[in-house]
């Protein structure tokens, strides 16, 4: 089977059940346009089934660890097999909330007040958020998840403590950064443009897992986002910068708060969700890029060396 394409779904992250739901969609989209199309689920001894399938390309349906921080886009460049997405720098960096923000502080992108504490440091946090001049309420989120896994809300010490011993019995290290209120506008891009930014209204109390996946939370998209002409430039210029000075390749969602007329990048996605209610493919329609379209493209933009 000289030209199957295989696709990477499920892996050993906590977004495996996401990951399943965006290869499906893949899929579908693809065996439509006439492609061979192969699932293949990326734990236990994958590379060996792998390596049996002999794929023309890979297809990373994956989310969340090992899918999206490098390691996958590692096996793939040993294995010489065409794939998806970033390459292997640039997911890792993407993934790394702190390292990413490094980069993105280096070339003028705004980001929240933020530090880094490990699991080593027990004591003296609320000194360091007062020394930071970083004020409730606060976010803290892993360093290297994915889908607002692990992410609160804390509008005082006593949720920043209980929050924050909860999170750190699960990972070595932790964010913490200011909470920016304002608009949710996130953004997609495709190679080197910038397709649109759409804006979320969620009824939960930010775009969190369930906000993201479950039609039920009822969030509202607003295509385009609601701001003025100048800003909506702007922020896909913001998002087109984010995906260069990070080294990424294919497609690309960047997530940013709207607060006093500025934008704050929160991350950049290097594997964005593919499901029904996900929002590159919202974007990419309103910019009249079928699914189909979108999917065959981003197979035709595979390669090694990313």
């Amino acid at each position: 089977m000289r030209n199957l394409i295989v696709i990477l779904i499920g892996g050993l992250s906590d977004e495996r059940k996401i990951s399943f739901l965006t290869g499906k969609a893949c899929s579908e989209a693809l065996k439509r346009k006439g492609y061979k199309v192969a699932h293949l689920d990326a734990k236990g001894y994958f590379v060996e089934e792998l390596k049996k399938l002999k794929p023309k390309i890979v297809f990373n349906a994956l989310h969340g660890k090992y899918g999206e921080d490098g390691f996958v886009q590692s096996v793939l460049e040993t294995l010489k097999i065409p794939y998806t997405h970033s390459g292997v720098i640039s997911s890792s960096l993407a993934m790394h909330k702190e390292l990413s923000r490094l980069i993105f502080i280096k070339n003028k992108i705004n980001v929240p007040k933020y530090f880094l504490a490990h699991k080593e440091h027990k004591k003296n946090l609320n000194k360091k958020i007062i020394n930071k001049k970083i004020k409730f309420p606060i976010v803290i989120k892993p360093v290297n998840e994915g889908s607002s896994l692990g992410v609160h809300i804390c509008k005082n010490a006593k949720q920043f403590s209980k929050n924050y011993k909860k999170l750190i019995k699960e990972y070595d290290k932790i964010l913490i950064e200011e909470y920016i209120p304002g608009q949710e506008i996130q953004v997609a891009v495709m190679g080197k443009k910038a397709l649109g930014a759409i804006e979320l209204v969620p009824k939960r109390e930010f775009y969190d897992y369930t906000a993201k996946y479950s039609s039920k939370a009822k969030t509202k998209h607003i295509m385009p986002a609601n701001i003025s002409s100048t800003k909506y430039k702007e922020v896909l210029n913001l998002a087109k910068k984010a995906h260069k000075v990070l080294g990424c390749r294919g497609i690309t969602r960047s997530d940013f708060r709207f607060f006093k007329n500025k934008f704050y990048l929160l991350e950049t996605n290097t594997q964005p969700g593919m499901t029904k209610l996900s929002l590159v493919p919202e974007i990419a329609r309103y910019c009249g890029i079928k699914f189909e379209d979108l999917i065959v493209w981003m197979i035709k933009d595979a390669s090694c060396n990313r």
